[in-house]
């Protein structure tokens, strides 16, 4: 019944046996520790462990029991590595029992990153539910699409009805919002039965400020010397942090093996300290690696040690946001200019050096404190930068949350969708952005007291200090983030699909998704078979196929400033007669002996 634990190795929370229910806490700041079972059982913990851990064996547990601990004179707490709670942050937690799902896709082998297409989606926004089991009846629209990977923001428990997912508290419980931790592994079956990859956002540096049992059991999760601005950072390289560190790896663990998740974008690495020997995200990207799985990184930094292997002391992530395409492409397309964009001029000659290279910051000073960001990236492999034109965080962190194509014109739209989809580097995209949909994404939260009230006051002093200001006649389209308006309004509109301009715009991104995979051959373009370049306001990027060239032509500005290769017409970004003072990309197919321009 009981195993022999190292402290490395010993799982927390409620492990289901034929013959009972083990709990099992780290609560070294505790001397009596007791479980309450469906209000009738109570069983005393015994410490198993000098780290302080403590244990107790219940041979009348089953799956569905709810309980609680009670820490010396604390009383009705959950578990902190919950794996479900049924009632929100503040009720029971429940015995989950992994091995009562019955899987129906047997067959399934996570695939490679490489050729990877991404789809970024928020759970509660996604359908009209807003549900792991809503999610599902939209699968087939993106096997249509062409992508390949399902990105899905964080779903772990948090406080409130609605949020995006970042403030989190319990590390291991799917949100009772969305559904059971059953309705999630059916979801995610589901996306493996049509062919689609699951990609699990986990957010490791901070914990949400709401709803956060962590330091009842111990305030040795947390270090004494660094915080996010967000949260306290976990402690991972303390007297304490071999326990921390060790639930870290179970949790991602956990995923893999019980949900069946394929890999993990981790949230803001750069505000993730660890002063080891070993960073723990080297080790989970090693744990992950193991499983066949694979990772990617939100990191600010342009840092390239996070994607590079061990052989050259990088973290061996398989990728990293590379955010400086976005906002060069935003600069060059939309006049209004703020902090956040400062250190951007979208120039072709500026696109085409980012796409050269993987990202644009490679050790330069940046402003507005001129300090120095990033490392040089051309020697990584492309499909290990993720390249987008909208994700949650550009899009949700604006006054209006206003997507890009509500800011240009469908002209510009589509000739920005069509070179960004043909890119040697590894495309994400949001939710919504394959028909242009109406609706914005805002930033929502549902928070109780006093941080519920100051939400809306924090939202404009961050607008404040990045510079994005709001035309005085559309100040009243901002919208409290507390409110269900902004959770509401947030939500796609599916039936726009079957309306125009939106589904010719589907019908767009299908065809340029459709190219990519026919031009990257095998999903791994690397890098000597294409380059590119920049002549005045154009961007010209080239692949070198057996036997022929194509070109991307992408002309930032205006139609007019193209000058068309000879050879035939694969794809031009106006189906109609072309608006020559609009932006463009077009597609040209030449023998290989042919030259880039007429004469």
């Amino acid at each position: 019944m009981h195993q022999a634990h190292t402290v490395d190795s010993l799982p927390q929370g409620a492990v289901v046996f034929s013959t009972g229910v083990r709990y099992t806490i780290w609560a070294p700041d505790h001397r009596q520790i007791w479980v309450t079972i469906n209000e009738t059982r109570r069983h005393q913990l015994d410490p198993i462990s000098p780290a302080g851990y403590f244990e107790v064996f219940d041979p009348e547990g089953r799956p569905g029991d709810l309980y609680t601990f009670e820490l010396d004179e604390k009383v009705g707490i959950p578990d902190f590595a919950s794996r479900f709670q049924p009632r929100g942050v503040s009720g029971p937690s429940m015995v989950i029992d992994p091995k009562a799902f019955t899987w129906r896709c047997q067959n399934w082998e996570t695939p490679s990153w490489k050729g990877q297409i991404v789809y970024e989606l928020h759970l509660g926004t996604f359908s009209r539910t807003g549900t792991f089991q809503g999610a599902i009846e939209h699968l087939e629209h993106l096997r249509e699409l062409g992508v390949t990977c399902v990105e899905i923001m964080p779903v772990t428990e948090r406080a409130g009805r609605w949020n995006w997912g970042y403030d989190g508290t319990f590390l291991f419980a799917p949100t009772h919002t969305y559904g059971t931790p059953g309705d999630f592994r059916t979801l995610i079956d589901a996306c493996h039965e049509h062919g689609l990859s699951v990609m699990l956002d986990v957010v490791f540096n901070h914990l949400g400020p709401q709803g956060n049992v962590s330091s009842t059991f111990t305030a040795k999760y947390f270090h004494s010397e660094s915080d996010t601005p967000w949260g306290r950072n976990f402690d991972l390289d303390g007297s304490s942090s071999v326990p921390v560190r060790a639930l870290l790896k179970q949790n991602i663990t956990y995923w893999l093996e019980e949900f069946r998740i394929d890999g993990f974008r981790f949230d803001a690495t750069h505000a993730i300290p660890d002063r080891s020997e070993v960073h723990l995200l080297a080790e989970l990207s090693a744990l992950v690696h193991e499983h066949g799985g694979f990772l990617v990184a939100e990191d600010e930094r342009n840092a390239v040690t996070v994607i590079e292997d061990e052989s050259k002391k990088g973290w061996n992530f398989d990728a990293a946001w590379a955010d400086d395409f976005h906002h060069d492409i935003r600069v060059s397309q939309d006049p209004s200019r703020d902090r956040y964009f400062e250190a951007f001029t979208g120039s072709a000659s500026e696109i085409a050096e980012t796409v050269e290279h993987g990202w644009l910051h490679r050790g330069r000073p940046i402003p507005p404190a001129g300090i120095a960001r990033g490392t040089e990236c051309r020697h990584v492999a492309p499909e290990k930068f993720v390249y987008c034109i909208s994700n949650h965080d550009q899009i949700g962190n604006r006054p209006l949350a206003d997507r890009f194509h509500h800011a240009i014109s469908p002209t510009a739209y589509r000739a920005v969708s069509l070179f960004f989809c043909l890119l040697p580097y590894t495309p994400l995209l949001f939710m919504g952005q394959e028909w242009a949909a109406s609706s914005p994404f805002h930033f929502f939260t549902d928070f109780e007291g006093e941080l519920g009230i100051k939400m809306a006051e924090y939202r404009r002093k961050e607008f404040a200090r990045l510079g994005l200001e709001v035309p005085k006649d559309r100040k009243n389209e901002v919208i409290d983030p507390q409110t269900e308006e902004a959770f509401a309004k947030s939500k796609l509109d599916w039936e726009e699909l079957g309306r125009e301009p939106y589904r010719s715009t589907f019908t767009f991104y299908k065809r340029a998704l459709a190219l990519r995979k026919e031009l990257h051959l095998e999903g791994n373009p690397g890098r000597t078979r294409w380059r590119v370049q920049s002549a005045g306001d154009v961007v010209l990027l080239s692949y070198t196929l057996p036997g022929r060239v194509v070109d991307v032509i992408f002309a930032v500005k205006r139609a007019r400033d193209l000058q068309m290769p000879a050879g035939k017409t694969l794809f031009c970004s106006s189906d109609a007669e072309m608006n020559l003072d609009e932006p463009a990309t077009v597609v040209i197919e030449r023998p290989a002996s042919f030259s880039t321009t007429e004469e």
